[in-house]
């Protein structure tokens, strides 16, 4: 019942501050397409998370599934949550509540869930590389020899 209505609200699009349990569940039934990092610029040096995308004013994102945001405190999760939210309505963002530690515990138990049983591929999940919610100049570009 509480798993249903977690994912309803989020696919609400609006900013939903989650932690603990919630937070892992969510992130189990709809993972994220761009993890943005608001924490000062020493945390992120400190504890870098390679996954994530850093936050700084005028990012531009173009996000294909939820985006979450965390920061060194909940408030400031939710403002750079509510900037994304008005950049792209109708798109779900998480903030996450309790910042790192949260963000590492929930990441923790989901990259130690044993596997649910099913149909042979079914517990495949797609990971969206480094910085592609970004827009902008491309980071690569690959282009054919030419013979």
């Amino acid at each position: 019942m509480l798993s249903g209505l977690l994912i309803s609200n989020i696919g609400h699009a609006e900013v939903v501050l989650l932690g603990g349990n919630e937070l892992g569940f969510v992130l189990k039934e709809t993972p994220p397409c761009c993890v943005i990092d608001g924490r000062k610029e020493f945390n992120r040096a400190k504890a870098p998370l390679p996954e994530a995308l850093p936050y700084r004013a005028g990012l531009n994102i173009t996000p294909t599934a939820t985006v979450v945001v965390l920061a060194d405190s909940d408030s400031e999760a939710l403002r750079i949550a509510g900037i994304f939210e008005k950049q792209h309505p109708g798109k779900a963002i998480l903030a996450v509540k309790g910042g790192l530690k949260t963000w590492q515990a929930a990441t923790a138990s989901l990259s130690s869930a044993p596997a649910n049983e099913g149909a042979p591929g079914a517990n495949l999940q797609f990971v969206i590389p480094h910085n592609t919610c970004e827009t902008g100049e491309p980071l690569q570009k690959l282009q054919s020899k030419k013979k």
